[in-house]
């Protein structure tokens, strides 16, 4: 008796956290047809992310990897040799579907995240390539069309450096504020 009623307890607590969960945004990726590739491990000695201080969640800078597990790599800067500033921008979106995957994952909800806060890109690029913040606009456009305003309207760092590890093309970390 007191195991069937404690169970049934949980049942009932299990069923009203199922219910009252939200899919506005998972709708929206379903609409945009986009599709969230596996979340990634990470490729060293690092964790994926970190909760800081209450809500705020800091997401490890992730990599532009495709759907089929193929990375997007080489330096950016056609002017000189490099990848086109497409290829940029595409890495940097891949880059960002992956960032979506790992909330996705780590909150089950993407309805749970209240602000995306920051992002940070780093971009592989030629000496010469001055459009970084270009670049970058791959993964910021995809988190708009994500999470929309006011939610995914979020501050933004793009820098250029010659190598990234695994000769990738963009690199891109964030800081996501979590509802409570």
């Amino acid at each position: 008796m007191i195991s069937s009623s404690l169970h049934r307890g949980s049942f009932r607590r299990l069923s009203t956290r199922i219910l009252h969960r939200c899919v506005h945004v998972e709708k929206r990726i379903e609409e945009l047809g986009l599709t969230l590739p596996a979340a990634p491990a990470p490729k060293a000695n690092y964790n994926i992310i970190s909760h800081a201080s209450g809500n705020m969640m800091y997401v490890s800078g992730h990599l532009p990897v495709r759907a089929d597990g193929s990375m997007m790599t080489g330096r950016i800067g056609p002017g000189s040799g490099g990848e086109s500033l497409e290829h940029g921008y595409e890495a940097a979106r891949h880059a960002g579907l992956n960032i979506v995957s790992t909330l996705k994952e780590q909150l089950g909800d993407l309805d749970r995240v209240k602000q995306v806060v920051k992002v940070f890109g780093i971009v592989q690029s030629t000496n010469e390539f001055k459009e970084q913040h270009k670049v970058m606009d791959g993964c910021s456009d995809l988190i708009m069309e994500v999470f929309e305003k006011p939610v995914g309207y979020h501050a933004r760092s793009a820098i250029g450096t010659s190598t990234l590890p695994l000769d990738i093309s963009v690199e891109v970390e964030a800081i996501v504020e979590l509802k409570d």
